[in-house]
């Protein structure tokens, strides 16, 4: 069994039973579904298992949800081999054999090409997850796959809200539903309502074969570290500001700010009074 550092879990999460949070994360990700229409009659689904704890969660709560809901859809767990040194192959196919989910693990050496282009001691994540992106867009093309769900859950939404604050100088976070960039695909993020301490806390409780995010020995990003961190202080010192920051994202005031794109300021006097 492999293991790996999970984050920390507060005291409230430690104390429920594995049936109660299972309950609770299935709650908050049915409701995920249905506010942003996920999942539809036939659909069939790309579940991109990394190893993490958090595809591993996103993955267990999609069978769940598959024997109770009132519509059909697949599922199948897509898993890109990237051919990093060390990297436990067997892991995976060995966990989705024994759950009997379908799965398919595509077989790139990317690892090689970064390491090619990208020069020593620079961070290699961009170019490794462009690469990744492609290949998973072109498998999901290539197989008639109607959505592409992703492991990210609601701490992953905040901090890509502070990155783009801080150092892209846009108001954007990380949808729970969007078309991607090449008009072929449509990812879904079913976690969104979901923290990161309950994923920890459910792989924990499930103890899922988690696989190291190290394997390739680049570095962490050093600014969604500093958020993380950010984030952290600001929470020990009020807690429940994430939750507030999270729900203004969901509470946006296009008139309150200033993209005269998005708001018609120019002609603000010959709107009727419901726009201001």
């Amino acid at each position: 069994m492999i293991k790996s550092n999970l984050p920390a879990v507060n005291t409230n999460l430690s104390t429920l039973t594995p049936a109660k949070l299972e309950k609770r994360l299935l709650r908050k990700i049915g409701k995920a579904i249905e506010d942003f229409n996920m999942i539809e009659e036939g659909d069939k689904i790309m579940v991109c298992l990394s190893g993490g704890k958090d595809s591993y969660a996103l993955l267990e709560l999609l069978c769940l949800l598959q024997k109770k809901a009132p519509i059909h859809f697949e599922l199948l767990a897509v898993n890109l081999d990237q051919k990093q040194p060390g990297f436990p192959e067997e892991v995976l196919p060995n966990y989705l054999k024994q759950k009997n989910i379908p799965f398919h693990i595509i077989e790139r050496d990317t690892y090689s090409v970064v390491k090619r282009v990208i020069p020593e001691g620079k961070t290699t994540c961009g170019l490794c997850s462009r690469m990744r992106r492609g290949i998973l867009y072109d498998f999901a093309y290539e197989h008639n796959v109607t959505k592409i769900a992703l492991g990210h859950h609601k701490d992953d939404i905040i901090e890509t809200f502070f990155l783009n604050l801080f150092y892209n100088g846009q108001t954007k976070a990380m949808p729970a539903k969007l078309k991607s960039d090449d008009g072929r695909n449509m990812l879904i993020r079913p976690l969104a309502y979901i923290s990161e301490e309950e994923t920890a806390r459910y792989a924990e409780l499930m103890n899922f074969p988690i696989i190291p995010c190290n394997l390739c020995g680049s570095q962490e990003n050093l600014q969604r570290q500093a958020i993380k961190q950010m984030l952290k202080e600001m929470e020990k010192n009020t807690p429940g500001r994430k939750e507030s920051i999270f729900s203004a994202l969901q509470n946006i005031a296009p008139s309150q700010l200033l993209d005269h794109k998005l708001f018609d300021f120019k002609n603000l006097n010959n709107l009727s009074a419901e726009h201001y």
